[in-house]
C-alpha cells in the first residue's frame, strides 16, 4: 500500500490536467477503491459476452470485491456530487434522448438496459467516462463533435462494454479495503477542486485529501490498452445489434485522432483517456466487418438534439440568434439550423419570434415531440398561455406519459397558477416512468403550490434518496407523516417508506457490527489459552 505522501503526490499531478480530466482521474481512482462488507453481499458474475462476440470470459476481481449495491452506490455517488455542483446538464430534453439511446444499447447486453444510466456533463471537451453500476456519463462537447448519430452512439456503446465488462472492478485491490463514505468524502474532495476551477482549486483538494486520510488510492488512472480494445470490440457488438453503423466506433477515433499532432492543450480530452492508434483503428473496422452491413440514418432527434445542446451550452457573449439568423439567410433552411434559431430567440426573450418558427416547423414534423414542447414553451413565454397549455394537452394526448412533455406541461401549468394539475399530471408520469431527480423536486414544488405539504415532504425525501442521502430522506419522511390533514392512504404510504429506508440503513450496520463483535472475541479467546 502506497505511503499517503506518495498519494497526495499523486493526486496533485492529475490536479494539473484540464478539469474534465481531473474530473476522470477522480472517478477511476475511487471506482479503484474496494469497500467494506456491503448489505447485499451477494457477488457479481461477469456478463456474457455481446451478441456476435468470440471474446472470453476472463473472470474478474468483481466475484469476491464488489456486490451489486456497491457498484450501483458508486456510480450514484458520483452523480449526486456532480449534480450538487451544478456539474450536469438537467435539461429533461437531452436527457431523455441520450438516455434512449444508451438503452437502445444496453439492451444489448445481457445485462438488460434497466439498470443503465445515461448523464450529460456540462463541459465543453470532448469527453466521457463510465462508473461501475451502469452510470455512463458523456459530456456536451461530445455530442457536438459527433459528426452522426451513429458516432455518438459509439462512444456510448465503449462506455457501456466497459461497465458490462467489469473493468474497473477487475482494478481494485483486495487489500485496499475501505468504506463507501470514505470513498464518497475522497470523490467530493477532487470534484469540489476540478469543478470549480480557479487558483484555490488545489487548496481545496489538498485538504479535502487530508480530511480523507487513510485511503488507498490506485495509481492508475485510465484502463489498459488492453481493456480499451475488449470495450472497443464489445461495443460494436452492441452498435451493430442496436441498428447503428458498426464502422462509427473506427470513425469517430480517426476523426479526433486527427488532432493528435497538435499541442497537448488541443488534443481532445478522450484522446489522453482512450489512445487512438492505427493499429487499434484498423482493428475497430475488422470488428465491425464480422456484422452484416447496416444501413443506418441519423433520427431528426440526433439533429435537433445537438443544436439544442449548442444553444444551451452557448456563452453569454455570443450573439446565437443572429448566427443562426445569418445562416438561414444564406439559404441553410434545414430542420436542425431552424429549430436552433427558433431555440435561440427563445433564450433571448423574443419568444413571439420563436413560436413562429416552431409553428411553421410543427405540421411537417408532427412526430417530433421536441417540437410540440418548445411550442408549447413558447407560447406561454410570449403571454399567450392558454395557446400554450392547448399545444401541451394536444402533444399529450398524441404522446402520453412522453418525460420531457409532461415537465414543460406541469412547469406551464404552475406558472399559470394550476399547480393542483400539474401535481396530478406528474404523478401519473411518477408512477409510470422512473423519474429523475429534477422531475421528483418538481413534483414536490407542485404539491407544496398546491397546498400538500405531506405529498411535497414525501417526495424531497424521495429527491434526497434519488440523490443519495436516505438519512435526510427520514427526516422528511417523518416530516411528511407529521403534516396535517394527510388521508389514510397517504399516512399508510409514507410510514411504509419509512420504514422500507429504516430497515435499508439497518442492514448496512449489521456486517460491522459482525467485525466488531469477533475482533472483540479473539482477545478473550487469546487470553483463556494463556
Amino acid at each position: 500500500m502506497p505511503a499517503p505522501q506518495a498519494v497526495e503526490v499523486r493526486i496533485m499531478r492529475a490536479v494539473l490536467r484540464p478539469a474534465a480530466t481531473v474530473l476522470l482521474a477522480a472517478v477511476i481512482s475511487m471506482a479503484q477503491l474496494a469497500f467494506a462488507a456491503p448489505p447485499d453481499s451477494t457477488a457479481i458474475d461477469l456478463s456474457p459476452p455481446a451478441a456476435g462476440s468470440d471474446l472470453p470470459d476472463l473472470g474478474s476481481p468483481a466475484e469476491q470485491m464488489l456486490s451489486h449495491t456497491d457498484e450501483y452506490r458508486l456510480g450514484a455517488m458520483v452523480a449526486h456530487e456532480l449534480r450538487e455542483q451544478n456539474a450536469l446538464l438537467e435539461d429533461p430534453e437531452v436527457n431523455d434522448y441520450i438516455q434512449s439511446v444508451g438503452q437502445r444499447l444496453a439492451s444489448q447486453s445481457a445485462m438488460g438496459g434497466a439498470e443503465f444510466h445515461y448523464l450529460v456533463v456540462n463541459d465543453t471537451e470532448v469527453n466521457s467516462f463510465a462508473v461501475s453500476g451502469g452510470w455512463v456519463f458523456i459530456f456536451t462537447g461530445l455530442i457536438l463533435a459527433a459528426n452522426t448519430e451513429s458516432e455518438l452512439a459509439a462512444v456510448m456503446a465503449h462506455e457501456t462494454a466497459h461497465i458490462t465488462q467489469h473493468h474497473i472492478a477487475r482494478g481494485m485491490q483486495a487489500e485496499s479495503r475501505q468504506s463507501l463514505a470514505a470513498a464518497a468524502a475522497m470523490v467530493a474532495a477532487i470534484l469540489l477542486g476540478a469543478i470549480g476551477g480557479g487558483p484555490s482549486s488545489g487548496n481545496v483538494i489538498q485538504g479535502g485529501i487530508v480530511a480523507a486520510q487513510g485511503l488507498a488510492i490506485q495509481a492508475q488512472i485510465n484502463f489498459t490498452r488492453e481493456e480499451e480494445k475488449e470495450a472497443d470490440r464489445v461495443g460494436i457488438g452492441y452498435l451493430a445489434g442496436a441498428n447503428f453503423d458498426p464502422y462509427a466506433m473506427a470513425d469517430i477515433f480517426e476523426t479526433l485522432g486527427r488532432t493528435e499532432g497538435l499541442a497537448e492543450t488541443y488534443i481532445p480530452a478522450m484522446l489522453i483517456n482512450h489512445p487512438v492508434t492505427s493499429d487499434r483503428i484498423a482493428e475497430a473496422r475488422t470488428r465491425a466487418a464480422q456484422f452484416p452491413p447496416r444501413h443506418a440514418h441519423d433520427s431528426q432527434s440526433f439533429e435537433l438534439i445537438r443544436e439544442r445542446v449548442r444553444v444551451l451550452t452557448a456563452t453569454g457573449d455570443v450573439d446565437l440568434a443572429a448566427q443562426y439568423a445569418q445562416k438561414v439567410a444564406r439559404g441553410d433552411t434545414s430542420l436542425g439550423i431552424r429549430y436552433g434559431y427558433g431555440l435561440a430567440l427563445l433564450q433571448s426573450n423574443h419568444a413571439d419570434e420563436a413560436a413562429k418558427i416552431f409553428g411553421q416547423l410543427l405540421p411537417q414534423h408532427q412526430n417530433l415531440t421536441l417540437l410540440w414542447d418548445a411550442l408549447g414553451q413558447a407560447q406561454a413565454k410570449a403571454g399567450h398561455t392558454s395557446e400554450g397549455l392547448a399545444t401541451f394537452e394536444h402533444a399529450e394526448t398524441l404522446f402520453p406519459r412522453n418525460v420531457p412533455l409532461t415537465v414543460r406541461h406541469a412547469r406551464a401549468l404552475m406558472d399559470a397558477g394550476r399547480p393542483a394539475q400539474a401535481h396530478l399530471i406528474l404523478l401519473d408520469l411518477f408512477n409510470i416512468v422512473p423519474p429523475t431527480p429534477d422531475q421528483i423536486q418538481l413534483t414536490a414544488l407542485a404539491a407544496s403550490a398546491a397546498g400538500d405539504p405531506g405529498d411535497a415532504y414525501y417526495y424531497m425525501g424521495e429527491y434526497q434518496l434519488a440523490n443519495g442521502d436516505p438519512q435526510l430522506a427520514v427526516q422528511q419522511y417523518q416530516l411528511a407523516l407529521a403534516s396535517p390533514r394527510i388521508s389514510t392512504i397517504q399516512r399508510q404510504r409514507y410510514q411504509a417508506r419509512l420504514d422500507e429506508i429504516r430497515d435499508y440503513l439497518a442492514s448496512l450496520h449489521k456486517p460491522k457490527l459482525a467485525d466488531e463483535q469477533q475482533q472483540d472475541q479473539r482477545p478473550s479467546r487469546r487470553g483463556g489459552g494463556q
